[in-house]
Formats: C-alpha cells, sequence, structure tokens
C-alpha cells in the first residue's frame, strides 16, 4: 500500500510552504491531488514526484 500524505508532510520535503503547493494546483501547474473523506488533500509517492519536478524546473534547483 501506498504511503499517503498530507499537504505539509509534502511541503515539508520540498521545501516550499503548503500555500504554494495549493497554489500551483489551483493555476493548474501540478494536477489536483486526491481528497480523503473530511475534503482533505492526500498525496503519494507519484504526487510527490510530480511536484518536486515541476519545482525543479521553476528554481533549477
Amino acid at each position: 500500500m501506498k504511503k499517503r500524505m498530507t499537504i505539509t508532510e509534502v511541503a515539508g520535503m520540498i521545501g516550499i510552504s503548503p500555500k504554494t503547493i495549493a497554489r500551483w494546483e489551483k493555476v493548474g501547474k501540478i494536477k489536483k491531488p486526491k481528497r480523503d473523506w473530511r475534503g482533505w488533500r492526500v498525496y503519494d509517492e507519484n504526487d510527490v514526484t510530480q511536484i518536486r519536478e515541476f519545482h525543479e524546473t521553476v528554481f533549477e534547483v
């Protein structure tokens, strides 16, 4: 089973704020994640990879 992570956990792993991830989703830079029964975003490893790759293209890490 894949590990499910919150927006805060993902943001911490990548080194950006949760608001940045939410903004990228809103403007269509990254795909919207699945949501749990509470309506909270939940991310898996594929989502994290996609966000990290986008972050690297923007900031040329």
